[in-house]
């Protein structure tokens, strides 16, 4: 524990100052994924398929329990945004409130910087049944829905 710290990339944790993804130069530098925890990061590269590098927020915008962009990194975020050659940022924060906030905050900044910014999509999981799901995962996939090949 005691060589833990933030990646001074991407700002999740690792034992070096430049973790395993950010110094793998295999991984595409134009793309960025906006995640609110390292946890996520683990969560996607699971899936096998994202290939580019990452930023780790740490948290959620909450103003009411005093957290705001500079306690996220945002102004690191947006420095990265303007100083690197990024062409896309995939905004992968949770569907809470929260996360759709701070979801619509970084897309906000981003505009700025003519970069391509997505959002992963949101819905009913593989082997879900409509009828174990709530109203809200309900309506997010109805409105997320994409032409049938």
């Amino acid at each position: 524990m005691e060589c833990v710290q933030h990646c001074s990339s991407c700002r999740t944790l690792s034992e070096k100052d430049i973790c395993n993804i950010c110094a793998n130069d295999n991984r595409a530098d134009t793309q960025l994924c906006i995640v609110e925890t390292p946890s996520d990061i683990h969560a996607i590269e699971q899936s096998s398929i994202y290939k580019g590098k990452y930023f780790v927020l740490s948290g959620y915008l909450s103003p009411i329990d005093g957290i705001g962009a500079v306690e996220l990194g945002l102004d690191v975020l947006k420095d990265k945004l303007h100083k690197q050659d990024i062409k896309e940022v995939i905004l992968a924060t949770n569907a809470t409130i929260e996360g759709e906030v701070t979801a619509h905050y970084i897309n906000n900044m981003a505009k700025q910087f003519d970069i391509r910014i997505t959002r992963i999509a949101h819905g009913l999981p593989i082997g879900g049944e409509l009828e174990y799901a709530d109203i809200n995962t309900i309506a997010h996939a109805l409105s997320g829905r994409k032409d049938y090949y």
